[in-house]
């Protein structure tokens, strides 16, 4: 069967939702519908993803979920009725996986019910009940959206946080956090320049790189600590901090910019071969600074994911839904070498619509 869903994703950036839709079968049947990115405005403007644990920003946030599923389901000319599932992974506040939780927030109860559609939520719970990190989740998605394209691949996610998908040439998968993506070059630039990001690598491109500072930057534990494994967006924040405050602006920004790239390179030396293909997804991929980056140190080809014809801005979204399908039908959403779970599992909590919320975890 074709199911038709919504998939949502709200990054660490706080600046808007992404929303897409999907018809897939959960497995190797995956098409897309329209796409789109609901701006977050002034809503949330300096905040933290920690602010937003008060219940009346947790509802401004849903509602603004609500706003991009109905603005979507217009643009695709199609009804409420005709959406099997909303795959809803709310918005990360903390993320611990070393102390077994991971914490999100969002009201499904309330999508649900303003849509009129059933809605997956919880995605990560139960992989980390079962000894996994609970994250990344994306990878048996690029697993099933690349499995004509030649092996070794990678995909490349370039959010607050990177992550990476190593596919072999005979059908393994692996996964895992390489290390901070662009939170700490965000943070920065939005200390100094009083904006949300380092737009096309300017501030970056006007500085040099600190080697001897990169070179412990590096020499953090997490980089020796063998896959799976994942990141809490601020798990760098300390020492990126001081990077932002003991150097130039300009300096500083390369330097962080640096680091990205730089531990994307290191995180090789955990594949089993390393790829001949990088596909970049993600905010990141917008940088021409950090691409470049990337590039001289991967010494391989790199490119954005838009080459090969999918949508760098949607992908994440576009994987929640189909996470979402898998939820319904009992699929595994990670497996052990991707998240570190003991068996492959699926999970996720099906919340239906009405008055009620009716909840039913999906445990199969």
């Amino acid at each position: 069967m074709t199911y038709t869903a919504v998939g949502l994703m709200s990054g660490t950036s706080l600046d808007g939702v992404d929303a897409a839709l999907v018809h897939t079968d959960g497995e190797q049947e995956v098409r897309f519908g329209p796409a789109l990115t609901q701006s977050y405005g002034d809503s949330f403007r300096g905040r933290s993803a920690r602010d937003l644990v008060a219940p009346a920003l947790v509802r401004r946030l849903t509602d603004r979920h609500v706003v991009a599923v109905r603005e979507l389901l217009h643009r695709a000319n199609i009804r409420p009725a005709d959406v099997h599932v909303i795959g809803f992974p709310g918005q990360t506040i903390a993320h611990a996986p070393m102390e077994g939780w991971t914490w999100q927030v969002g009201d499904a109860a309330r999508l649900a019910a303003v849509t009129g559609i059933r809605v997956v939520c919880d995605f990560r719970s139960r992989d980390l009940a079962h000894g996994g990190e609970g994250a990344p989740l994306a990878p048996l998605f690029h697993q099933a959206l690349t499995a004509s394209m030649a092996r070794p691949l990678a995909v490349l996610n370039l959010g607050g946080v990177a992550n990476v998908t190593w596919l072999g040439r005979d059908g393994t998968v692996s996964a895992f956090d390489t290390g901070p993506g662009c939170a700490p070059l965000d943070d920065h630039v939005r200390r100094v320049l009083g904006t949300a990001y380092d737009h096309d690598g300017r501030l970056a491109a006007e500085g040099s790189v600190p080697e001897a500072a990169l070179a412990d930057l590096l020499c953090h534990s997490y980089f020796c600590r063998p896959p799976p494994k994942s990141l809490d967006r601020d798990q760098f924040g300390d020492r990126c901090a001081h990077v932002s405050h003991a150097y130039a602006p300009a300096d500083a920004a390369a330097l962080l910019t640096a680091f990205c790239a730089a531990s994307v390179a290191k995180a090789q030396a955990w594949m089993p071969e390393r790829p001949a293909i990088w596909l970049v997804t993600g905010g990141g991929r917008h940088n021409p600074v950090l691409m470049a980056e990337l590039r001289r140190r991967l010494a391989a080809n790199v490119d954005v994911v838009e080459s090969v014809g999918f949508d760098g801005d949607a992908l994440e979204a576009q994987a929640f839904g189909w996470l979402a399908v898998r939820s319904l039908r009992g699929l595994p959403l990670a497996v052990p070498a991707t998240t570190g779970v003991r068996r492959p599992l699926s999970g996720g909590v099906l919340v239906f619509p009405g008055q009620t919320g009716v909840r039913t975890r999906l445990d199969t």
